[in-house]
């Protein structure tokens, strides 16, 4: 049994998928072994609901922010709201924001560019740090995040190579290792674990999707993180209790909780 308590730093509980049961879940999660939790907002809406989650549970921290796939309506008088959003004593990130040139029917590349560079240049602003999304848009997320050199954060589920890796670790980022590591093909997650610095992992669920094996296929929850750590622990020659002990004091670090 893990006796250090899992940070779950990428978390949408705010997701339609937890009506049933959202409140005790989350209620019971210190007692499950899960210690923090960080859910990122997607739109202003589910930015508001994350932050209300974190005012209901004191265990639960919000991030504000709009995500690529949902950006569409986005105005640049939103800055203001996400601001304003951003000052609660418990948002502690600019987040979900970044790319995905993955599904066809999201907005045109170039907008989701001009938003996820509106939103970093908040986050350089207020210092906060950025929940990064990049999908299918490597090279266009390194460049933009380039652009802004006083900007930190973590490439949330990171999917690029282990180069694009080195350069983001040299810029003073952090990856996140979701269930995806775990998966039958995920050769580049393994050779990104295996050589990312100590300092530089997270471990996340983006529930409720994302479920590691053998959960594939199920609402994915906090708890389950026991099966990332444990990949992460076979890949890195340790414990998967030092895996969750080191990713945890990472999140409080970046996230500045204490």
């Amino acid at each position: 049994m893990l006796m250090a308590l899992i940070f779950d730093t990428h978390a949408h509980y705010d997701d339609e998928a937890f009506d049933a049961d959202r409140g005790e879940l989350l209620a019971a999660m210190p007692e499950n072994g899960v210690g923090l939790i960080v859910d990122p907002g997607c739109d202003l809406d589910s930015s508001r609901a994350a932050i209300a989650l974190a005012e209901r549970f004191p265990h639960v921290y919000a991030a504000v922010g709009y995500h690529p796939e949902n950006c569409a309506p986005f105005v640049p008088e939103d800055i203001e709201t996400l601001r304003e959003l951003a000052k609660h004593p418990k948002a502690v990130a600019i987040g979900e924001i970044g790319l995905d040139y993955y599904w066809a029917e999201n907005p045109p590349k170039e907008f989701q560019q001009d938003v996820f560079r509106r939103q970093l240049a908040l986050a350089v602003e207020l210092d906060l740090p950025v929940i990064v999304h990049d999908r299918d848009a490597h090279a266009d997320s390194l460049a933009i995040v380039r652009e802004f050199p006083a900007a930190r954060g973590v490439f949330h589920c990171f999917s690029g190579s282990v180069e694009m890796a080195r350069e983001l670790w040299k810029l003073g980022w952090y990856v996140g290792f979701d269930g995806p590591l775990t998966y039958k093909n995920a050769k580049k997650a393994v050779e990104v674990a295996r050589e990312a610095p100590d300092d530089r992992i997270l471990i996340e669920t983006d529930a409720p999707y994302l479920s590691p094996v053998p959960l594939r296929g199920t609402r994915n929850n906090s708890r389950n993180l026991t099966h990332v750590a444990a990949k992460l622990a076979e890949v890195r020659d340790t414990t998967a209790e030092a895996i969750v002990a080191l990713t945890a004091e990472n999140g409080r670090r970046l996230f500045r909780i204490a």
